[in-house]
């Protein structure tokens, strides 16, 4: 079954975090996907870019608006997704717990409930 692992966290201004703590940071996620990996339950993973570079794209009533910058002001924003197929909730939940990101965002574990692959639509 495939989970998204769903990473949101309070984001840092340039400058804010060490360049040690930044290394360390990337040295815990290079593990991370290297255990993914290694495991066979990697489908893929994105680390997204600021929230300040989002466009949100809305379409109303046969209007498109095109809007700079993120669609809700929050704390913590979508800053990653690792898209796993696990056997179950229990072991999406069980690599949730062992991601980086945990130590200081939240992990949101959602099921998929379809999946586009190889060209056509699974559930």
């Amino acid at each position: 079954m495939r989970y998204a692992l769903l990473m949101h966290y309070q984001e840092m201004s340039e400058g804010e975090l060490s360049e040690e703590l930044l290394r360390e940071g990337q040295a815990a996620f290079d593990a991370y996907g290297r255990a993914l990996q290694q495991a066979g339950v990697l489908i893929s993973a994105d680390v997204l870019q600021p929230s300040a570079a989002t466009t949100t794209v809305t379409r109303r009533d046969g209007v498109t608006q095109v809007q700079d910058g993120p669609f809700a002001e929050t704390k913590e924003n979508l800053a990653g997704v690792f898209l796993l197929d696990v056997p179950d909730l229990d072991a999406a939940i069980g690599w949730a717990e062992k991601c980086p990101g945990a130590q200081w965002g939240t992990i949101e574990v959602r099921p998929t409930a379809t999946a586009l692959v190889e060209g056509g639509w699974t559930r």
